[in-house]
């Protein structure tokens, strides 16, 4: 079995993440993944004519990077199954830097961004065309380098639903200078009422805060807008990490017992760059990343939320005079087989095996 570099790097560091000032979510996330597949986890023994197989218990951590990679391959097939074939169009929401620690101390504040960046869309759509919008937000919180980088990911449907006529509008061209304006007074509103309501925990006075505020507001910001684009695309960029950790097992070069090596690539010099730290700040860029328990990494809105959708979902596709498609969830050994290229249930001779017991989880 290849060796789980992250799984070492966590029990290596276990004293600097397994402690009670650590996050309970980090906690809690960090831990499943040192139990991944193994005995502490259960598991079940397969067996044919002439073999058997232990096969322990995964730990379906969103923390996890295989557990994860397995999640997010369902949730892009799901959404590839549901929405409809409509050209798309993918919008990247960015914010300046200076705004970015005040959303990593105040994670309460980060889970709204979803509901701002779609109702900045929306609240323009609605006013250019009168139309209501498929709009799917990602939320991102890294860089390339691990760095806390606070951003939206974007899905929103090239066409829309003209309400007032019941009928589709095939194409509606994008703003971008205009959902700035919109985006910056959404979010430094949304930051100044936070402030004057003391809900923002900062190392900056409330002054120094106000002064952040006021110059950001005074700035351009970052908007990207792409070409239209498939649904197909979008989901295999922004959705990669939607149920994992934002950097994959084979980015990490060596792990010793005090330091972690691993590669980006560089936007700028356009190269391949190697980061060295020590485990603890490895493990400390990890943590800023994980999820709150109970909050989703993927939002729907407009169309594609959960209330609108069950009443309308129909209607639409018979309106795009598209068949609407139920998606079933595939079976485990199926799922493993699909994306690890092994079968779990065949032995080394082709055989089929069948599940004779179960393993009881380890009390640690």
């Amino acid at each position: 079995m290849r060796e789980k570099r992250l799984t070492r790097i966590l029990e290596l560091a276990r004293p600097s993440w397994d402690c009670p000032d650590e996050v309970p979510s980090v906690r809690n996330n960090f831990a499943k993944v040192t139990k991944c597949q193994t005995a502490a986890l259960g598991g079940r023994v397969y067996a044919s004519d002439l073999e058997e197989k232990l096969s322990y218990n995964t730990c379906k951590s969103r923390t996890c990077p295989t557990c994860g990679q397995r999640a997010t391959d369902l949730w892009q097939r799901q959404q590839l199954e549901t929405l409809p074939d409509v050209p798309y169009t993918g919008m990247v929401f960015t914010m300046p830097q200076p705004l970015w620690p005040i959303f990593r101390q105040n994670r309460a504040l980060l889970h709204d961004l979803p509901v701002l960046g779609a109702q900045v869309v929306q609240q323009w759509a609605k006013m250019k065309y009168g139309v209501r919008l498929f709009i799917i937000v990602v939320p991102h919180t890294f860089g390339r380098h691990l760095n806390f980088n606070a951003h939206l990911h974007i899905l929103v449907s090239a066409g829309g639903l003209l309400e007032s006529q019941c009928r589709w509008i095939a194409r509606i061209s994008f703003d971008r200078k205009a959902l700035m304006h919109m985006w910056r007074y959404a979010v430094i509103t949304f930051l100044r009422q936070a402030l004057k309501h003391r809900l923002i925990r900062s190392d900056l006075s409330v002054r120094e805060l106000e002064t952040v505020l006021r110059t950001q507001y005074e700035r351009w910001w970052n908007i990207h807008i792409s070409r239209v684009m498939s649904k197909q695309h979008f989901l295999r960029y922004a959705g990669r990490y939607v149920r994992r950790l934002p950097i994959a097992e084979r980015r990490l070069m060596a792990v010793s017992d005090t330091e972690v090596r691993f590669w980006t690539k560089d936007t700028r010099s356009k190269q391949i760059v190697v980061t060295q730290c020590s485990l603890e700040e490895f493990v400390r860029l990890l943590a800023q990343h994980v999820p709150d328990h109970y909050r989703h990494n993927i939002r729907h809105f407009g169309l594609s939320a959960p209330n609108l959708k069950r009443r309308i979902s129909a209607a639409l596709f018979l309106q795009l005079a598209q068949e609407q498609r139920r998606p079933r969830r595939p079976g485990w050994a199926y799922s493993i087989r699909r994306h690890f290229g092994t079968n779990p249930l065949v032995d080394s001779r082709g055989h089929t095996m069948r599940c004779v017991r179960y393993i009881t989880p380890l009390r640690m």
